[in-house]
């Protein structure tokens, strides 16, 4: 008896809160989706075959679908969340994610996950075999979560905070894409300028002979070096041993200390690295705290996820000081990388008993200012990086015309 041919299948449910929710699913047909999506606690509203011709054929890119992102665990934990809290069993979730899951490294994850969960261990320790896909917060969550008995509320605040931290990300982006593409956009201009452009001209002023202004003599120099073998081994050589050269120094503890201080003092974007230096300690601490993690061992993943080297050596004099039953705002207060409103939040959420919210406000309120940031940084590099593309290549084109009125001389001569 032939096989049922399996086919994608789009869909878009209503979970039990109401909330729309869309997503895509293999199966044989319409009907075994929507016994699926019933039994995963979603009531179906639209399920529509994908057309897997033509265009929608699925495009594979080496490396990519091996990587799991912020986004897709993200979207792992809300599934996994709204499963749990609907009464399905754990082993049922993990199957189902297992079949719905696009990524194919996060899907085979998945199911080791569920394999060894049947062979009788814990979800965290299950995951904990999966070091690259899982990180030590999220594990440390998903395990407080187990002991407390809350594991679906758990997963809901990790998700926020992927979710936060996949949107403070693509803020960072937004703003170093427009100087970055501008800058290579220049690059890119002046180097076919100096190959193509500046020889015919320079061809052209040794024709006709006669003292060339010192800007035009510069660029003829700059062109002839360019087309040389020296200027090609410079092109490739001296960008290739920068990146692997900087790829050496982030491996190294005291080279990534020394490129994060570097980083929080860089003109015009040191505040920016700051700002989300400070939210990335306080949403992660904030949310450890809220989901009943021990303070010491919060504080020690926060120092280690932080990704900032002062930050992290603020954070642990923190622990310390908690070690030894002091207060977490003092220590704080000893170094100026933390503005004092933070310190100020830090302490009056110790004496409230609210440290986990408000160290949520403060993330809040970096995030705002993150944005804000953002935005202006875009409003200035726009008009500023336009004139150094018109700087660049305007000042080439005058380099080229300054001999024309020599050339006329010459000429009527």
């Amino acid at each position: 008896m032939p096989s049922a041919t399996v086919s994608k299948f789009d869909y878009q449910v209503r979970d039990r809160t109401g909330k729309m929710i869309t997503g895509q699913l293999e199966a044989d047909s319409q009907a075994a989706v929507a016994s699926k999506l019933a039994s995963m606690g979603y009531a179906p509203i639209r399920i529509t075959q994908v057309d897997e011709k033509g265009l929608n054929t699925e495009i594979r890119i080496p490396g990519l679908s091996d990587r799991v992102g912020l986004k897709d665990l993200a979207i792992f934990s809300r599934q996994f969340a709204t499963m749990i809290n609907s009464g399905l069993a754990l082993i049922r979730s993990l199957s189902i994610l297992h079949d719905q899951t696009e990524n194919k490294k996060l899907a085979e994850t998945i199911d080791d996950i569920r394999n060894r969960v049947e062979s009788g261990a814990s979800l965290s320790s299950a995951m904990a075999e999966h070091e690259k896909v899982f990180p030590k917060l999220y594990r440390a969550m998903v395990k407080a979560g187990e002991t407390a008995g809350m594991l679906d509320q758990v997963l809901i605040r990790v998700a926020v905070m992927l979710e936060a931290d996949v949107k403070l990300r693509s803020k960072i982006k937004s703003a170093m894409t427009y100087p970055t593409i501008v800058f290579f956009m220049a690059i890119a201009l002046s180097t076919v300028m100096l190959i193509f452009i500046v020889p015919v001209f320079d061809g052209m002023f040794q024709d006709l002979g006669g003292e060339l202004p010192w800007l035009t003599k510069m660029l003829v120099k700059a062109s002839n070096f360019v087309t040389s073998w020296k200027g090609v081994v410079t092109y490739v050589v001296v960008p290739v041993s920068a990146w692997f050269g900087y790829k050496r120094i982030r491996a190294n503890p005291r080279g990534r200390y020394a490129l994060d201080v570097m980083k929080l003092r860089v003109p015009v974007f040191g505040p920016l690295f700051h700002k989300i230096a400070l939210t990335r300690f306080a949403r992660n601490l904030s949310t450890l705290l809220a989901a009943g993690v021990p303070i010491l061992q919060a504080l020690e993943i926060t120092a280690e996820t932080v990704n900032n080297g002062p930050i992290g050596d603020a954070v642990k004099d923190v622990q310390e000081s908690v070690r030894q039953g002091e207060s977490m705002n003092r220590p704080l207060s000893q170094h100026d990388i933390f503005p004092p409103m933070v310190v100020q939040m830090i302490a009056v959420g110790e004496e409230t008993g609210n440290v986990d919210g408000m160290l949520g406000k403060i993330s809040d309120f970096y995030d705002t200012e993150i944005e804000s940031t953002t935005e202006s940084l875009t409003a200035l590099m726009e008009p500023l990086m336009i004139a150094v593309i018109g700087g660049i290549v305007g000042g080439m084109v005058i380099a080229l015309y300054m001999p024309m009125f020599k050339i006329f001389e010459l000429i009527g001569s």
